[in-house]
């Protein structure tokens, strides 16, 4: 029986190590033991060969074994470590750190702090203005009229005021750093800047402005202050679009391209102040004080008052009551400079004796019904009674004009693209306080939506006015209709950091 030579066992151990290390190669030199030489082929040595290999065979085997076992405990601890996902690293717990003078590298590199590189007036500037959206709106149509109007002029039309012309209606820019009480920040404020045609119709008329000019393209402008009172008291300081009527500046909140005769009517801004409180979640309580209705300065010494209140009985449902009391009549009239000493142009003027003490009542209430998730209908009802003069004395009062009536709205969301709106509305203008006739006005509007992209609205509408006077411009100078048709295209973008309605 031949026995293995410890060289041979060896190889064969060395082999299968290099097979388990798999990324370590060892190489090494085995150095047996000296033993004085014998002169080769005389019988002693021979004899003491055969003698050493037959004793020592074993021990030797066991010792390369052994020598095997730690090597493969070598290589296995010179590996390198798996490489982990980001996710299997976070939910690894950290190492324990040991006794030891030098703890292991992956229990130091958790436990060093990250260095902050930013200060603290960068991080306090930084929270400031994640706090502040900004934002911008394009509001442009096409509108055609079928009476062919001279001048191509739509009458009692609040924006759209244009036919068979492309038209730039508004370009807006919002900055709005609202309160945050939750954060610790009980104030803030927002800017609304408007371009273009609207703000010629909306702001800053010649007739109930001093100073039109000044103010034309500020929309709103105002401060916030949330009082520690109760719930909390909102008050907001400057000028802000009226809420007076359901519908608003801003086309894209809007159900319609086109807006209704009472927008056109109502107050469309006040400059003032106002307080809103929450009584509690189904309750809101609104005081104002103010110059006047679509005035930034006032044009007499009385101060308007509003009292209304927001009711929301359920989640769907919204309902809005309010009662103004103003004074329009101017009680100066401007003039041009009489005195050699400078003033600003508007400031000039001459008192009216005596001044027109009239005053102006306007009863206002609309709610919604979000009646299923596709289904909006709303509904408006207004008053307004306003006479010149008013007297202490029974029966001196001047006679008052007034206007009212009412609108209805339906919309319905076919597909989160698609959604089709109609309005239809009357007012009775008794006096000539709206249209300068005595008339019953009347206009039913059918919008489709179609909305490409967030941010993009298309609007197409047809619109029928109609009155049972004549009052609306035809295509020969001096002829009046009892109504007009109209075809409108709307293209409306908005993009910025602000969600829901403006």
């Amino acid at each position: 029986m031949e026995i293995p030579s410890a060289r041979c066992i060896f190889d064969n151990n060395l082999r299968h190590l290099a097979e388990i290390g798999g990324l370590t190669i060892v190489i090494f030199t085995l150095q047996l033991p000296l033993r004085a030489q014998q002169p080769a082929g005389s019988p002693q040595s021979a004899q003491a060969e055969a003698v050493t290999s037959d004793q020592d065979l074993p021990a030797r085997v066991r010792a390369l074994e052994q020598e095997v076992a730690e090597l493969k405990a070598l290589i296995k601890q010179s590996q390198p470590a798996p490489v982990q996902p980001p996710s299997a690293i976070a939910a690894t717990p950290a190492p324990e750190v040991s006794n030891s003078t030098h703890p292991p590298k992956q229990a130091l590199t958790a436990a060093a702090p990250q260095p902050d590189v930013l200060s603290a007036d960068v991080r306090s500037t930084l929270d400031f203005w994640s706090g502040t959206t900004f934002s911008v709106a394009l509001d442009t149509y096409y509108e055609y009229n079928f009476n062919a109007p001279v001048g191509r002029v739509n009458l009692l039309r609040a924006y759209d005021v244009l036919s068979n012309n492309f038209s730039l209606n508004q370009a807006d820019v919002i900055i709005e750093h609202a309160p945050e009480v939750a954060g610790g920040q009980r104030w803030g404020g927002r800017l609304d800047l408007q371009f273009g045609q609207a703000t010629d119709t909306l702001q800053g008329n010649p007739s109930n402005e001093p100073r039109p000019e000044i103010y034309r393209n500020i929309f709103q402008a105002y401060g916030t202050y949330v009082a520690p009172l109760g719930n909390g008291l909102t008050v907001d300081f400057g000028k802000w679009g009226s809420s007076l009527g359901i519908e608003g500046n801003y086309t894209k909140d809007q159900m319609n391209y086109s807006r209704s005769y009472w927008f056109s009517f109502l107050p469309f801004y006040h400059m003032g102040l106002r307080a809103s409180y929450p009584v509690n979640d189904q309750l809101t309580l609104n005081y104002w004080v103010v110059n006047g209705t679509n005035q930034a300065e006032a044009t007499n010494a009385f101060k308007d008052q509003l009292l209304g209140f927001v009711a929301k009985p359920r989640k769907t449902v919204a309902w809005t009551v309010n009662y103004y009391l103003g004074q329009e009549h101017p009680d100066r009239s401007e003039v041009p400079p009489t005195s050699p000493i400078p003033v600003q142009p508007g400031l000039s003027f001459l008192p009216i004796v005596p001044a027109p003490n009239g005053r102006t009542h306007i009863f206002d209430s609309y709610g919604t019904w979000q009646a299923t998730s596709n289904l909006t209908l709303a509904l408006e009802g207004d008053y307004e009674i306003e006479r010149p003069w008013r007297t202490t004395a029974p029966g001196e009062s001047s006679a008052p004009s007034h206007v009212d009536g009412g609108a209805a709205y339906l919309h319905y969301q076919f597909t989160p693209k698609i959604g089709l709106a109609l309005r239809s509305e009357y007012l009775s203008d008794r006096g000539g306080l709206f249209s300068g006739l005595t008339q019953a006005l009347k206009e039913d509007t059918i919008t489709l939506d179609y909305k490409l992209y967030s941010g993009f609205l298309m609007r197409y509408e047809w619109r029928r006015d109609y009155s049972n006077q004549p009052s609306f411009l035809a295509s020969r100078q001096g002829v009046l209709s009892k109504q007009q048709n109209t075809a409108a295209v709307g293209l409306i973008w908005w993009w910025g950091r602000k969600e829901g309605a403006w």
